[in-house]
């Protein structure tokens, strides 16, 4: 990852080889035709957006998208997590070819984490592969899920089970669309944030704790450091293990048991970031029970999540069978092993395949619910 700073934009750099893009961000991005234009592959572009963003962003992206001939197209889909299936990435593959758009066509994600998984599959699909860039609207998807080039879409069995790996041209990413972003979307943001000081940065983790009042109260130097803390972060990760063969399945801290919980409890019902910041506080009790972490650092992790506005708690309807039932269709797992995101200490993560059936048994049983 390299880093170079540009007023009022910032810059940082996912490093793949020749596959090396760019991470904007920074005020008024989605109105700058300079931050968009220089990654199309040619003059069709498609947006895709939804019902809730488009009305608030889609024209002012088509018109810096616009001028030079270029074809600006856009497919508008229903919001929430329970869209993200394969139904809906046909209704993009669908709008492609009825405006016969070829190869050197560009998807333009514009929304959340869901229309940006969507839309890099589609991409990875249409005719073996096109451009695309991502132009992410949440924080969570900001800071997570629009770097990095996971794509796919949910299975009623578990969550992103259907994808490729097909990275963006660009991230462009505009800090001022976090202002009409609601709270209970922004504390499922900062689940993330809160992953990366966790496993990665223990600095990082202390300055969420003196800043966490400031991030919820939308402030806009705080989201722009958080913001470009994660990213650098999952940039370093990503370029070291673009496939998750290693390293990069640590940013998976507390997925195992939130992907669980998404998917028992319907998805949408609990947002991905809510459901992450419990399995967090999962995570960090099954690590104090290993030995790995005493009780004021759970308790430290705990009130992080909780200063968040997310649960530490596991929803009452889940009973240990029905946690373990998705959680062993994990992508993670290898020879029928579950594996886990655990934190050895705070700062560093790890990958662990031999936690105690019982104790697993014992954490999934008596873990508080709500």
């Amino acid at each position: 990852m390299t880093a170079s700073t540009a007023s009022p934009s910032q810059c940082l750099h996912v490093e793949l080889d020749a596959r090396r893009y760019p991470i904007h961000v920074g005020p008024g991005l989605l109105d700058d035709p300079a931050m968009l234009v220089p990654y199309l592959a040619g003059r069709q572009v498609m947006i895709v957006t939804n019902e809730t963003v488009a009305p608030r962003y889609l024209e002012r992206l088509k018109r810096a998208l616009g001028g030079d001939d270029r074809d600006v197209r856009e497919i508008v889909l229903p919001d929430g997590e329970h869209t993200k299936t394969l139904a809906s990435v046909e209704r993009i593959w669908d709008a492609l070819l009825a405006a016969g758009f070829n190869r050197r066509c560009t998807l333009v994600a514009l929304g959340g984490g869901v229309i940006g998984d969507m839309a890099g599959f589609a991409a990875a699909c249409y005719q073996r592969g096109v451009a695309f860039v991502q132009v992410p609207t949440t924080l969570l998807s900001q800071v997570d899920s629009s770097v990095g080039g996971k794509t796919g879409v949910n299975h009623p069995r578990g969550k992103n089970m259907i994808g490729a790996f097909w990275q963006p041209r660009a991230v462009v990413i505009d800090t001022q669309t976090l202002t009409t972003l609601p709270s209970r979307e922004l504390s499922a943001g900062l689940a993330e944030v809160i992953k990366y000081g966790l496993i990665h940065d223990i600095e990082f983790l202390a300055w969420l704790e003196s800043r966490m009042a400031a991030l919820r109260a939308l402030d806009a130097e705080a989201l722009t450091e958080a913001i470009l803390r994660s990213c650098a972060i999952k940039a370093e990760i990503v370029a070291a293990d673009e496939t998750e063969q290693g390293q990069r399945a640590l940013l998976n801290l507390g997925h195992t048991f939130g992907h669980a919980i998404e998917a028992h409890q319907g998805y949408g019902n609990w947002l991905h970031g809510e459901a992450v910041g419990a399995g967090m506080a999962m995570a960090a009790e099954l690590s104090r029970r290993l030995g790995w972490l005493d009780d004021a650092e759970v308790a430290r992790v705990e009130a992080l999540i909780v200063h968040a506005g997310l649960p530490v708690t596991a929803p009452a309807a889940m009973s240990g069978d029905d946690f373990l039932a998705t959680m062993r269709l994990d992508k993670k797992n290898i020879d029928a092993r579950l594996r886990l995101v655990l934190l050895s200490r705070l700062g560093e993560a790890c990958i662990h395949d031999a936690t105690p059936p019982d104790m697993l048994d014992a954490l999934l049983a008596d873990f508080p619910r709500h």
